[in-house]
């Protein structure tokens, strides 16, 4: 009997959760392979004494027609419909009302955080999710037209075995995707009898690395900050426009039904990218007291100064450097580095293929990525 075919994709991250998504009720046999114990990536949402928080991505907002309708059908009645809106700051400090043009734009998360979108995705595409193990190479067998996927023997969850796989889908950030196709070239000479595959050759994946590293990243420490009394404001949230300023990012997370206990304040603070690789070697402790320090002059409330409890994410590679308030096309922009490796069952949906740091357009990614793959089997989508 002949099996179906298969597709490897390799994180389990918002854009990971697309592909999957795309080639749910196909015939395809999906597996994703997640580094981590859990599923979600950088929508990542923590728990602690009652309270639950998104620390990575805070939240999914408005994109196309298709993500909009999808997210509504992961409704089981805990979607939430951020309220409040986004006020900007400068380097001074000086807080500013928010774009009204952007009044009306849809803020989602849910009630038990913003990690339930990429692990509803992929509960309901019926896809195989294999997590704590690490996808070190590749290796691509010309003669039959299939990967093999090198585990690296880290699975910790089961017997690390490599996969093979008829399509593989590379989803980490920049710098991640880069090093396995580094780890992949093959650097053994040519012969008649045995000729190097055209996807297996170094220049071939020496170039797609080059094209996956050649999108800057940025860090960035993501605090926590709780308090025991509450705190109005008139704004969700606040962002800083220039980039001048220590805090890039400082959101109410009470304004999330069903996050924050009433009585009770959580911040999440994501400091700028230059602050954030100057205190890498900082202890954490004293990187979220200055941290408070910095939310409390911003916010002239002295009492934010001096948190009851804190937690901190450091996220090395936490979104693409690009200008925030780019329109990019994610369909077209740096793409075209990465299709002619397609032909032959690579692809690439990481967000260094667009270059924004936007939860909607990693899904619109994943989720025409896996149209591809579908339309490459003959599948078309039925959903």
């Amino acid at each position: 009997m002949t099996r179906p075919p298969r597709v490897a994709v390799v994180g389990a991250g918002v854009a990971g959760a697309g592909v999957a998504s795309a080639l749910g009720e196909s015939a395809l046999e999906v597996t994703v392979l997640e580094r981590d114990d859990v599923a979600g990536g950088r929508t990542a949402t923590h728990r602690r004494d009652g309270c639950r928080y998104d620390i990575g991505a805070n939240y999914l907002s408005d994109g196309s027609e298709r993500v909009s309708e999808l997210v509504r059908t992961l409704d089981d009645g805990d979607l939430v419909d951020i309220g409040a809106s986004v006020w900007t700051f400068d380097a001074d400090g000086r807080i500013s009302p928010g774009d009204e043009a952007r009044a009306d734009d849809h803020r989602w998360t849910f009630e038990g955080g913003l990690a339930t979108l990429p692990r509803r995705l992929l509960e309901r595409s019926g896809a195989t999710v294999r997590t704590g193990c690490s996808v070190t190479s590749l290796e691509y067998a010309s003669d039959e037209g299939r990967w093999i996927v090198d585990l690296g023997g880290e699975e910790t969850n089961a017997a690390a075995e490599n996969l093979d796989a008829d399509a593989v889908v590379l989803t980490p950030p920049g710098p991640a995707t880069a090093s396995i196709l580094e780890a992949s070239v093959d650097g053994s000479e040519e012969s008649e009898s045995q000729p190097q595959s055209t996807f297996q050759s170094q220049p071939q994946f020496q170039a797609l690395a080059e094209a996956a590293r050649s999108t800057p990243y940025r860090s960035v420490h993501s605090f926590a900050l709780h308090y025991p009394f509450d705190l109005e404001r008139p704004f969700y949230a606040l962002v800083n426009t220039d980039r001048e300023h220590p805090v890039g990012w400082v959101a109410r997370e009470g304004e999330k039904r069903g996050h924050v206990p009433e009585g009770e304040t959580l911040l999440i603070a994501q400091m700028a990218s230059d602050w954030s690789v100057t205190h890498r070697s900082t202890a954490a402790a004293d990187a979220a007291s200055e941290a408070a320090a910095r939310v409390a002059a911003l916010l002239e409330d002295d009492r934010l100064a001096d948190p009851d409890w804190t937690d901190l994410v450091e996220w090395r590679d936490a979104l693409p450097d690009t200008d925030p308030d780019a329109d990019a096309d994610a369909e077209t922009t740096g793409t075209d580095r990465f299709r002619g490796a397609e032909l032959a069952g690579l692809f690439v949906a990481s967000d260094c293929t667009h270059g924004r740091g936007r939860i909607h357009a990693a899904l619109e990614r994943g989720l025409a990525v896996g149209d591809r793959i579908r339309g490459s089997f003959g599948s078309d989508r039925s959903h």
